[in-house]
């Protein structure tokens, strides 16, 4: 009976494999390039499918595409790519031949209808992203994170320090749970003076960014430190179509000026190349009682040359300097007391830091279906910043002062390789990749400070080494054209190694963390204009180095298990909808919280949300976009009533309306957060806010004038707030109340563009 059973098992494989090589041996293939209009460039990320059977994919960097297994026949194959026009062009595939193909796309304006629903696209959200990056106004890395939906940032020191975050029911602070990357090199900063996973983006030039790319929940393999709740990627231009000059002036002291020079452009011959040199300095006092005199400079430059018409090589050279007063967070009795107004200060805070960064790309088409692409990375940072958030608490005479600082090198390497090939009768596609991180930080403090200056105490001082080794592997199978199958597999390992330099407590400790992360997903498109699609993965944020020490390597890397359901509709050709149903379990947290210098536990959460997107062309000149999102947070080992997670985002939404017509172009947007838990028992509420912004702008062949209003309405909103306890100078006891940042009052820019 045994050998029967294995008999006919035989027997069935070998039929299967008889099959796969008869639909092989009667089947062709479509390749080529896809080329931009104006510059002869490939073009990165063309949609390509064929009409008839649904077979998709996406063009390389280079613009080459490959589709296999497709049979013989009649087919018409349409390329798309958002912001050029759709081409549809007849061709004829033959038994046993590729046929190819090169297709030009000119430029054209915005239109819902060249986005399409594909199953060769891993990002869910990607032709969302490109779409709003045409759409909406963006001014400052900031404006650049509120692209992806649900997604809310908040500033408490005026522009200077990084942004704090909200996601999928994540307070990520600076960077906790997200990982921010700019053309593949890490923004996120680990062990952190101020915050594990501190990323501070205002290096960025927002004139420069080509491509956001983003995801929500921990399901891709690349991403590995920090996307728990998502990752946010930028990319900048490699040319720049026209060098320019911008000028900017506003209310409070406002003024802006950026540059662009293109100093090489030769886009013809196997080794065209490109360079530019591009630098910022923004200034603003501020709408605060006390000047906030914040000063922001950027400079960088990129070179890009094309070794090969299959090879490519860039290097950037990019630094960031800022410094800057702050009134900090105040208390609401405070302002209810008449001690200060709305916008005052009880004790002045500070700030400067900067980084300089050099990054070399290298990409390389292997041929048709296969590329590398690799980036090593160095990076020179520094931080000092002084605030106080409860006054008198702990010193009533003193006061509770603080700073922290550090100075840190931080160097990597990342490399990936993925190819597309038959498996069986299928198609598939593998992508392996793997590198390294190091980070080098001395004189990490956290001090008790009087005056900015004076060190009354330091609470902690060392220095932090800290090296991230990783490797994954991911496998895509087209069970059939419509039906997509991944799955993945990430391994991470981590060396702490922490120097603690206070003379009483003097010591050198190490430990190694490591982890696996599985992921996988199912993708069905049930035609070009929808799909269905369901995830699984799991994730983390490496902990601080203090916190593995004082641990002692034990449970400091638990694991978040995220799961999605999703769908993306077009259900006209003018709009497009996207929507899913989570849920996010992370299992323990231990936190180094920088302003007290102690490891703070947390237990079990479980995060359950609902996505909704929607994108609308009422005319070829006029848009709708919209987005819902709604999320319940809880903690599991807490009693009901006492297990709400602080500052946990319930509903927040997003949208607005577009106009956009020859030289003109104007947006009404707003910005929804509701009312949301700031202590774990729901007793101190942290109040939501509408905020509606304006823009309007005028195009001329050279010159682009604008005008941008935030606030348009002057609404009275809080943009950051704390449940904290404090005592002021003149109080006996101490007080937990809402400590907050208050939002810009209606604020009006002029700005000024040459284009030459």
């Amino acid at each position: 009976m045994k050998n029967k059973y294995l008999f006919t098992q035989c027997f069935f494989t070998l039929l299967f494999l008889l099959q796969a090589s008869l639909v092989m041996a009667h089947s062709g293939s479509v390749g080529g390039t896809i080329t931009e209009g104006q510059s002869g460039k490939g073009l990165d990320a063309a949609g390509i499918y064929l009409k008839e059977n649904g077979l998709s994919a996406v063009t390389n960097t280079f613009g080459q595409f490959l589709l296999r297994g497709v049979q013989p026949g009649n087919y018409t194959l349409v390329v798309t790519h958002v912001g050029y026009q759709t081409i549809k062009q007849q061709i004829i595939i033959e038994d046993g031949v590729t046929t190819s193909v090169t297709i030009i796309l000119l430029p054209s304006g915005i239109n819902l209808k060249e986005v399409t629903v594909n199953t060769a696209r891993a990002q869910t959200f990607t032709s969302l992203s490109d779409l709003d990056l045409k759409l909406r106004p963006l001014n400052t890395a900031q404006d650049f994170m509120r692209l992806v939906p649900g997604l809310f940032t908040s500033q408490h020191q005026g522009g200077g320090k990084a942004e704090q975050m909200f996601l999928r029911g994540f307070d990520i602070d600076h960077g906790t749970d997200i990982q921010v990357t700019v053309d593949d090199m890490p923004v996120n900063m680990v062990s952190h003076a101020h915050g594990q996973g501190y990323a501070d983006l205002h290096f960025v030039i927002p004139e420069l960014v080509q491509r956001l790319d983003f995801g929500k929940g921990p399901y891709q393999a690349d991403k590995g430190n920090f996307a728990t709740a998502g990752f946010a990627s930028f990319k900048t231009f490699d040319e720049l179509e026209q060098s320019f000059v911008k000028l900017e002036g506003g209310m409070f002291g406002h003024f802006r000026t950026v540059a662009g020079i293109d100093l090489l452009n030769s886009k013809t011959g196997a080794g065209k190349s490109s360079a530019y040199i591009a630098g910022e300095y923004n200034y603003n006092r501020g709408y605060f009682d006390a000047p906030q005199h914040f000063n922001r400079m950027n400079i960088m430059g990129k070179y890009t040359t094309q070794l090969a018409a299959d090879k490519q090589l860039s290097i950037s050279l990019s630094g960031f300097s800022s410094n800057w007063d702050a009134s900090g967070q105040i208390p609401e009795r405070a302002v209810a007391q008449g001690l200060i107004g709305r916008f005052g200060e009880l004790d002045p805070e500070t700030g400067n830091t900067f980084r300089y960064n050099l990054n070399i790309q290298y990409q390389q088409a292997i041929n048709e279906h296969s590329m590398f692409k690799s980036n090593a990375y160095i990076a020179y940072y520094d931080f000092d910043l002084t605030s106080n958030f409860t006054f008198f608490l702990n010193d009533p005479i003193n006061g509770d002062q603080i700073r922290q600082k550090e100075k840190r090198i931080l160097a990597g390497y990342n490399a990936k390789y993925f190819t597309d090939y038959k498996l069986m009768s299928l198609n598939a596609r593998t992508e392996i990749g793997g590198g390294f991180r190091h980070d080098n930080t001395s004189n990490s403090e956290l001090s008790h400070t009087l005056n900015r200056e004076t060190i009354l105490n330091r609470l902690a001082y060392g220095d932090i080494r800290e090296t991230n080794l990783f490797a994954y592997a991911s496998q895509h199978i087209f069970l059939s054209p419509r039906l997509v199958f991944n799955a993945a597999l990430r391994f991470d390992y981590f060396i702490h190694d922490y120097k603690n330099k206070l003379p009483i407590e003097a010591e050198v400790a190490g430990y190694d963390t490591k982890g696996l992360s599985p992921k996988a997903g199912l993708y069905y498109n049930f035609s070009n204009s929808g799909r269905i699609y369901a995830n699984y993965g799991t994730g983390f944020h490496s902990n601080d180095t203090r916190v593995v020490v004082a641990r002692q390597g034990m449970g400091v890397l638990p694991m978040a298990h995220s799961y999605d359901l999703g769908i993306v509709l077009k259900p006209y050709a003018r709009m497009l909808l996207s929507s899913a149903v989570w849920m996010l379990d992370l299992q323990q947290e231990f936190v180094y919280v920088g302003d007290e210098a102690v490891v703070e536990p947390s237990g079990r959460t479980r995060r359950l949300g609902a996505d909704l997107s929607a994108r609308y062309e009422i005319s070829s000149w006029l848009f709708l976009d919209m987005d819902v999102n709604y999320t319940y947070a809880r903690a599991r080992d807490e009693e009901k009533g006492a297990d709400y997670i602080p500052l946990a985002a319930k509903l927040t939404s997003i949208g607005g309306i577009t106009f956009k017509k020859d030289r003109i172009g104007a947006s009404l947007r707003y910005r929804h957060l509701g009312d949301r838990a700031a202590n774990e028992d729901n007793s101190v509420i942290a109040k939501g806010y509408t905020v509606c912004d304006a823009v309007f702008s005028y195009t001329m062949k050279h010159f682009e004038f604008g005008v941008q209003v935030q606030n348009l309405f002057n609404t009275k909103w809080n943009e950051a707030q704390f449940d904290t306890e404090s005592r002021l100078r003149h109080e006996t006891a101490s007080v937990s109340e809402i400590h907050f940042t208050p939002g810009s009052p209606f604020f009006l820019k002029l700005t000024a563009a040459y284009r030459f």
